[in-house]
């Protein structure tokens, strides 16, 4: 039944809009409609072109994930382990962290060019803070007796790290790449703005630049199906590094 729900629930959505679309409730020069937006997706589908601009953005995508979310875990246990390296990075990350990213985006293009490493490292930036923020709270949150355990064995700072510090914490962590994944699909938007000649992005950006709503939307939803697939695939990673935690 909850399947059911789950898919009879955006089904139900559509049918709202083609049906306001139809009696002319809903602006079809503004927001269209799914017929609309379906004939429009199967030239962008069957010509390749929303293949390849797709895996351009998943290619940026991962990379701009795993380039934030490994130092952010690294540095998040670190802080999360010693008080002075947390008294000593926590305060710039407080003062960092509520900058706007697309703020600092032509900082980013000043330093980096206008190629991939910019666009990559505009999403690392996002997922960065995210995933070290909920690592050290994982790692924090440890209870202090396993802590003390490990240390009365003679555990080394390597053991601390790989057999105290990252088993607890994993779940936070796991909860910091999941937001950090719907960042780096809500900051490749941005990222493909300046410079770029493909990605799903660039063609929301051309879109606008040419009012073709219906193109626009086929890119809008190619977001949201690869928020999905991310999710899944870290939903199944958690399970499989977390399997006595069980999901609602």
């Amino acid at each position: 039944m909850r399947t059911l729900v789950s898919v009879l629930s955006p089904v139900t959505l559509l049918l709202i809009w083609e049906a306001g679309a139809r009696t002319g409730l809903v602006d079809t020069r503004l927001l269209s409609s799914p017929t609309l937006i379906l004939h429009s997706f199967l030239p962008l589908l069957l010509s390749g072109e929303l293949l390849y601009n797709t895996a351009v953005s998943v290619q940026r995508v991962i990379w701009g994930f795993l380039a934030g979310a490994i130092p952010g875990i690294l540095l998040g246990m670190s802080m999360g382990l010693s008080p002075w390296v947390r008294s000593a990075i926590e305060p710039t990350i407080a003062a960092t962290y509520p900058i706007p990213k697309l703020a600092i985006m032509p900082l980013i293009l000043l330093i980096f060019g206008l190629g991939e490493t910019s666009k990559i490292f505009t999403l690392a930036i996002g997922v960065f803070y995210l995933v070290v923020i909920n690592t050290m709270a994982g790692v924090l949150n440890i209870d202090k007796i396993y802590l003390e355990v490990a240390k009365n064995f003679g555990a080394s700072r390597k053991d601390f790290y790989l057999t105290v510090a990252l088993p607890g914490a994993l779940p936070m962590i796991f909860a910091g790449l999941k937001l950090g994944m719907g960042m780096a699909l809500i900051l490749i938007v941005a990222a493909e703005l300046s410079a770029a000649k493909a990605g799903v992005g660039w063609m929301i950006w051309r879109a606008y630049d040419m009012f073709d709503i219906e193109r626009m939307f086929v890119a809008l939803i190619t977001l949201s199906v690869l928020g999905y697939i991310f999710s899944l695939i870290l939903d199944w990673l958690e399970q499989a590094v977390l399997p006595w935690k069980q999901s609602n």
